[in-house]
């Protein structure tokens, strides 16, 4: 078809075409930026914890006395162990999804630049067998290794490190036996599992959310009220609720910390609601974006046949076909969207460039920018193709006898 009709007729009608094909392009920088934000929501939320999730549940106490740690942990490790279905109860700092864990890191004896942030996590040698780590490299702690705790950690202490912090601190060459610092802390790495993912894994950047060590401790006044309990998955909804029953008994001069508690696959969700959320809403916007956007295409499109009634009917009458007349209207609209298209692109970058900037995501792939083309041309052709039969079944004597 010569197309050369159809963009003198849009140089005709300027204002016009700028303002749909604008529509346009707001709606493919919206689409492409939302759709990587989903994508990246449900990465997230589909990211691997690297524990044992099915069989884990975590118990957070709060309220007692600290002087009296030792005797609280090993009540609650004995009045646990004897609940039926049990298999594991350890001490342990925290779990995936159950708190911030985040810590400063160097490889720089000197401690002046602290560039890494990571999950700490620090437990006993029954918590370390219940999480389930998978270990890639390297050994897991031996008794020897699980010292008591000063202060926070062990001064000086062996570590299990997450293969992508292993990579991204020592890159190219094996972690057995590197070293790291946090404040006057020393760590020496003595295995790699494959994953252990942050404790707030949002409050790390995209690349860091796997970023995290397992100290081995013995527990005491400084590690206390925080226990990982480990059965059979099939049990252990029916566990927890033994658990959550018999603590006022195993530990009266304690309080359950009920939001901070539950099965980890409960606190899995639970963290992940305000994902579920921003999820629903980007694709509320998405749907109303493209409804406006579609009607505007209807609109245009519309008023552009009623305009041209009699054009078409002089064109049916020497010999245009209906297919010719719905050509016309879907060239005329696929060029009218591919300059909105083109202008999106440009603005769908400026829109993540800011949002790098503000919001810390990472560049737009060029995938969705392709997709993004391709869902507003479908769009756009499906949108012009009731204006566009009309136009076709307009009867050539009516046409040229109007106006």
């Amino acid at each position: 078809m010569n197309i050369r009709p159809i963009l003198a007729a849009l140089r005709r009608h300027r204002t016009v075409t700028f303002l749909v094909a604008l529509e346009i392009a707001l709606a493919c920088a919206v689409l492409c930026n939302a759709c990587f934000l989903i994508a990246g929501r449900i990465r997230t939320m589909h990211m691997v914890s690297g524990i044992d999730e099915k069989s884990l549940a975590f118990i957070s106490l709060n309220g007692y006395d600290a002087s009296r740690a030792g005797e609280l942990n090993a009540r609650v490790v004995a009045g646990l162990s004897s609940i039926p279905g049990v298999k594991t109860v350890g001490i342990i700092s925290n779990l995936p999804f159950a708190g911030p864990s985040n810590e400063g890191v160097t490889t720089d004896p000197s401690g002046l630049r602290y560039e890494y942030m990571v999950s700490m996590y620090a437990g006993d040698a029954a918590s370390l067998r219940a999480l389930g780590l998978h270990l890639v490299a390297g050994r897991a702690p031996s008794s020897d290794d699980y010292q008591p705790i000063d202060t926070y950690y062990p001064d000086d202490s062996l570590v299990l490190i997450s293969r992508s912090l292993a990579d991204h601190l020592w890159p190219g060459s094996d972690a057995i036996g590197k070293e790291l610092w946090s404040g006057k802390f020393h760590y020496r790495v003595v295995g790699v599992v494959e994953h252990l993912s942050a404790g707030w894994p949002e409050m790390q950047a995209a690349a860091g959310r796997d970023w995290s060590l397992f100290i081995p401790v013995l527990p005491g006044s400084k590690l206390s009220g925080t226990y990982v309990v480990q059965a059979d998955p099939a049990e252990l909804p029916r566990v927890f609720r033994d658990v959550v029953a018999a603590m006022p008994k195993i530990a009266p001069d304690a309080v359950l910390d009920h939001n901070g508690s539950g099965m980890v696959s409960d606190l899995r969700d639970r963290y992940f609601d305000g994902d579920r959320a921003m999820i629903k809403i980007l694709l509320g916007v998405i749907l109303a974006l493209m409804l406006v956007t579609a009607l505007g295409i209807v609109g245009l499109a519309s008023f552009w046949v009623q305009q041209r009634r009699k054009q078409i009917g002089i064109r049916r009458a020497i010999g245009a076909t209906r297919g010719d007349i719905l050509r016309y209207f879907h060239t005329e609209n696929f060029l009218i969207v591919t300059i909105g298209i083109v202008m999106g692109i440009v603005l769908a970058y400026a829109l993540n460039l800011i949002m790098m900037r503000v919001y810390e995501v990472t560049l737009l792939p060029l995938a969705y920018l392709g997709i993004g083309a391709l869902v507003l041309w479908l769009l756009g052709q499906l949108a012009v193709l009731g204006p566009a039969l009309r136009a076709a079944a307009v009867p050539p004597v009516v046409a040229t006898r109007s106006v």
